[in-house]
């Protein structure tokens, strides 16, 4: 199957952990895509979404889905989201999409996190892909080199040439040459540190379930 494939297998498997007459966490990203897409398909029997991104919002509403601020809701009995890697525990690494802050928060509003990856996401360390943080513009330079002083390299992420601004208006820096074996602690570490808005790392709020698309199918993963 292709990667594309796999992707759609697990948005589509994810429907089954949605509360009907409820409100449902949307992440952001082209796994979240196809779950957006076969969540349609269920439209009417949901209250609407909470979502991670302008454009989650924009596909949602595109398809009929009402949605709302987080401000409007209480807790939401699910967030459903894809990542970057995720390990052994339900750590995982997230943010490629830039939209980590927004997805940070659903998910700590959200009672069960479900993670929706194909299986080339799985990894034993996290660290691999590239951390991202997204940062306050005047601080990035100084987060850099304290990255550096740790083992990794940050590079600022770019877009047509300039800085890319995330829905909050801030920047991204992708930090890579980390090997991270204790997701709680770095997470907790690194965001004690002045000018850094989020971290990638998602310890504090770990996948409570792993839909893992393969080739044999959907692997499901409970933490």
């Amino acid at each position: 199957m292709t990667q594309d494939e796999l992707k759609t297998l697990v948005g589509q498997a994810a429907l089954h952990y949605v509360v009907p007459g409820e409100i449902v966490g949307v992440g952001t990203g082209s796994t979240v895509n196809k779950f957006i897409d076969a969540l349609a398909t269920m439209k009417d029997r949901i209250a609407g979404a909470v979502s991670s991104s302008d454009a989650s919002t924009q596909r949602l509403r595109g398809l009929g889905i009402s949605v709302f601020d987080a401000n409007e809701v209480g807790d939401l009995p699910v967030y459903i989201d894809g990542a970057d890697e995720i390990d052994g525990a339900g750590c995982m690494i997230k943010g490629g999409g830039a939209a980590l802050t927004r997805e940070k928060i659903v998910a700590a509003q959200s009672r069960r996190f479900v993670c929706i990856v194909d299986e080339s996401k799985q990894v034993q360390v996290l660290g691999r892909f590239p951390v991202p943080v997204e940062v306050i513009p005047m601080a990035s330079q100084r987060l850099a080199r304290q990255f550096a002083a740790m083992g990794g390299i940050a590079r600022l992420r770019v877009k047509d040439g300039q800085p890319l601004v995330t829905d909050n208006g801030q920047h991204i820096l992708d930090v890579a040459g980390l090997a991270i074996s204790d997701p709680l602690r770095f997470e907790s570490e690194v965001n004690q540190w002045p000018g850094v808005v989020t971290v990638g790392v998602f310890a504090h709020q770990k996948a409570a379930v792993c839909l893992l698309g393969t080739a044999a199918g959907v692997k499901t993963l409970l933490f």
